[in-house]
C-alpha cells in the first residue's frame, strides 16, 4: 500500500517500542511458575543482607591487632549457629564459610594461611580489619527495592524472592498471540501436499517463538487467498492481544492482507522496513490490537518476529525494555553483500567467539535456518568483511 516511506531497522524498532505499552492485567503465581513471567510489583528486601556480618571463608576469626602472632583457639562457630562468647586479646575462634561473625573479631584467616597446634594457632601474617567479612547489609539493608516492577525473572530472581521470604509474587498475565499463516498454497503439517503446495511450518515456528518471549499462542485456521476469508480469520485472531498474520503482505494481487486489515478499520504505521529479509513488514492497530503482517518466507517471519513482534509482545506482557541480544564474533571467512539493507543471514556461532555464515537458497530455505543458531547483522553500509575481522550477530 506505500502508507508511508520505508524505515530503517532502527526506526522501525524504536516505532514498535514507543507505541506499544504493558498490560495491566496481574495475577499472584507461586515460585514453582515464577520463572520468565514479568514481576507487576517491586520487590524489597526484608531485612538487612546478611542479617548479621559473616565470613567468607573457612578459617579463623581474630582481632586484626593481635596478628602476626600465636593465639588461644576459644572455640568453633559454623554456618547456621552464633558464637556465645567474645574474642579478646590473644584469641581467635575457627569458623566456617557463612558463619556469623564473634563477638570481638574484626578480621577472617584463612586456614591455608594458619598453622594449628593443639589449642593453639600460629599466624604469621598480619591481617586486615574486616578482611573476608560480608558486614551486615552489605548486599542489601531492609527495605531497599531490588527487583522493580517491568523486570523479567530468571532463576537468579526466583532464588532472590525466596531468599527475602516472597512465596507468591504479582506477575502481569501472559499476553495471547493470534497466529495465522495466509495463502492458498499452504497445507497443514500433517497433510501430504502436492508438487505445488507447502507444509504450514510458519504458524507453528512462531508459536515456539511466541511461547520463548512469554506469550500464549493460538494458531488459527489458514487464511486463504480471498479478502472475505482473509478477513474472517482477522477477525478471530482480533480477540487476541497481538495478532500476527505469515504471508500475504507483498504486493502481489492476492496478497490480501493489508486490503483485509484497512476493511477492519487498522491504522499503518509502517509497511516497509529496509532490512533483509522481510522487507514488506506491516505494523498496525485495529480494533484497539496491534498487529504485524510478516512476510511468508520462513526466516522473513522468523527474523522480523524476534526484531519486531517479540518486543511488541514482551512490551505487552509488562516488560519494561525489552532487549535485542546483539553481540559480536570474528569471522572465521571473508563476507561480502550488497549495501542499502540490515541484512540478518543464517549463521553458525561458535565456543570461541568466532561465526561462520551459513551457505543458503534464499528465505524459504528452513534446512538451512535449522543448521544455523544465530544470524550475521550485517551493516547497511558496509559491502565487505574480512575473515578475522568482528561482526554483530543475533543468537536464536
Amino acid at each position: 500500500m506505500g502508507v508511508v516511506a520505508p524505515l530503517t531497522f532502527r526506526q522501525a524498532r524504536d516505532l514498535v517500542l514507543n507505541m506499544v505499552r504493558g498490560n495491566a492485567a496481574v495475577e499472584e503465581v507461586g515460585l514453582d511458575s515464577a520463572d520468565g513471567r514479568v514481576l507487576a510489583e517491586d520487590i524489597a528486601a526484608d531485612r538487612d543482607t546478611p542479617a548479621l556480618a559473616r565470613s567468607v571463608r573457612d578459617g579463623f576469626a581474630v582481632r586484626a591487632i593481635d596478628l602476626p602472632g600465636t593465639l588461644d583457639v576459644i572455640g568453633e562457630v559454623r554456618a547456621g549457629e552464633r558464637y556465645s562468647g567474645a574474642v579478646g586479646r590473644g584469641q581467635a575462634v575457627e569458623i566456617m564459610t557463612g558463619a556469623p561473625m564473634p563477638d570481638g573479631a574484626d578480621a577472617v584467616v584463612m586456614v591455608e594461611h594458619t598453622k594449628r597446634d593443639g589449642n593453639r594457632v600460629i599466624i604469621d601474617r598480619s591481617a586486615e580489619p574486616h578482611q573476608f567479612i560480608n558486614a551486615r547489609g552489605c548486599e542489601a539493608a531492609a527495605g531497599e527495592v531490588l527487583l522493580h516492577s517491568g523486570a523479567r525473572l530468571d532463576y537468579s530472581a526466583v532464588a532472590l524472592l525466596a531468599a527475602v521470604g516472597r512465596p507468591r509474587v504479582k506477575v502481569y498475565i501472559r499476553p495471547t498471540v493470534g497466529i495465522i499463516a495466509t495463502g492458498d498454497e499452504i497445507v497443514e503439517p500433517h497433510e501430504v501436499p502436492e508438487e505445488f503446495q507447502i507444509r504450514n511450518s510458519n504458524a507453528w515456528s512462531l508459536a515456539a517463538q511466541v511461547g520463548r518471549a512469554g506469550g500464549i499462542p493460538q494458531v488459527l485456521p489458514i487464511a486463504r487467498d480471498t479478502l472475505d476469508h482473509t478477513r474472517g480469520i482477522i477477525e478471530q485472531g482480533l480477540a487476541c492481544d497481538l495478532l500476527l498474520l505469515s504471508g500475504g503482505v507483498s504486493a502481489g494481487k492476492h496478497d490480501v492482507v493489508e486490503p483485509a486489515m484497512a476493511a477492519l478499520g487498522a491504522e499503518f504505521f509502517f509497511d516497509r522496513v529496509l532490512i533483509q529479509p522481510g522487507q514488506p513488514l506491516v505494523f498496525g492497530r485495529a480494533r484497539g490490537k496491534f498487529f504485524f503482517g510478516l512476510p511468508g518466507n520462513p526466516a522473513s517471519t522468523m527474523v522480523t518476529f524476534e526484531i519486531f513482534a517479540r518486543a511488541a509482545l514482551e512490551r505487552l506482557g509488562g516488560e519494561e525494555s525489552p532487549m535485542l541480544p546483539i553481540t559480536a564474533a570474528r569471522l572465521t571467512r571473508d563476507f561480502r553483500h550488497r549495501i542499502g539493507l540490515t541484512r540478518f543471514l543464517p549463521a553458525r556461532l561458535h565456543g570461541d567467539a568466532t561465526v561462520t555464515p551459513i551457505g543458503w537458497h534464499g528465505s524459504g530455505d528452513v534446512p538451512s535456518l535449522a543448521r544455523a543458531n544465530g544470524y550475521l547483522v550485517v551493516d547497511p553500509d558496509r559491502a565487505e568483511y574480512a575473515a578475522g575481522e568482528w561482526i554483530e550477530v543475533l543468537p536464536k
